[in-house]
């Protein structure tokens, strides 16, 4: 005879990712897209994350205008309304924000990396570069299982049912598309698919610390 049984499953420890699709992205994104072309014409860029590609100094805000601004401040919106204290309460932090752009061409990557010192990480896509409208041509976001392989080292083929369960133990990815904004935990270690796409594949990061 089957026994009934009552099961309550709780998701424990979770990692909040948010995506948002922003209202007015492409007059916004014309021009961040006019300003950090001309900025990566007219400045060496850096080196850190990036396989390749241009990275900006962390100074977006001083040279992106009213566009860049608008995004800092719907990203502190976002961060806002996913961070509380330990009672659940509802907090707003005084944050403290720093940004760059990325420009990411043909074989471009970013390393797997995180962001040491921040509460919140996030990205806004200014151009896709075309990953839309054809997968093949990679450049996706990709974010590891801080359990790292433990979940799947002894049976790989098996999973755990629930919400965010199928890919303990792998990755998840999301493809970039103009507009969004998303937001994760400054320690996911991340990293950035190869491009392999002939435009220009235009972001800008920043990081939300307290």
């Amino acid at each position: 005879m089957a026994v009934k049984l009552s099961i309550a499953t709780r998701n424990l420890f979770p990692t909040p990712v948010a995506a948002v699709d922003t209202p007015d992205a492409p007059a916004r994104n014309a021009e961040l897209r006019r300003l950090i072309l001309e900025r990566q014409r007219t400045t060496e860029g850096m080196a850190a994350s990036n396989a390749g590609g241009w990275h900006s100094g962390r100074d977006l805000l001083e040279w992106g205008g009213p566009r860049a601004a608008e995004v800092i401040d719907m990203a502190r919106a976002v961060a806002n309304h996913m961070t509380c204290d330990r009672t659940g309460k509802a907090v707003q932090p005084a944050w403290v924000i720093t940004a760059w752009a990325n420009v990411n061409g043909p074989g471009d990557s970013n390393f797997c990396h995180y962001h040491p010192g921040s509460f919140w990480s996030g990205t806004y896509y200014v151009d896709d570069g075309g990953c839309v409208d054809d997968s093949a041509l990679g450049g996706a976001f990709e974010m590891l299982d801080p359990r790292g392989s433990a979940p799947a080292m002894l049976a790989p083929t098996l999973a755990f049912a629930g919400l965010g369960g199928l890919s303990a133990g792998t990755t998840e990815t999301i493809m970039p598309r103009p507009g969004l904004l998303f937001l994760f935990p400054s320690w996911l270690h991340h990293q950035v698919r190869a491009y392999r796409g002939q435009q220009a594949r235009i972001s800008i990061a920043f990081n939300l610390r307290i």
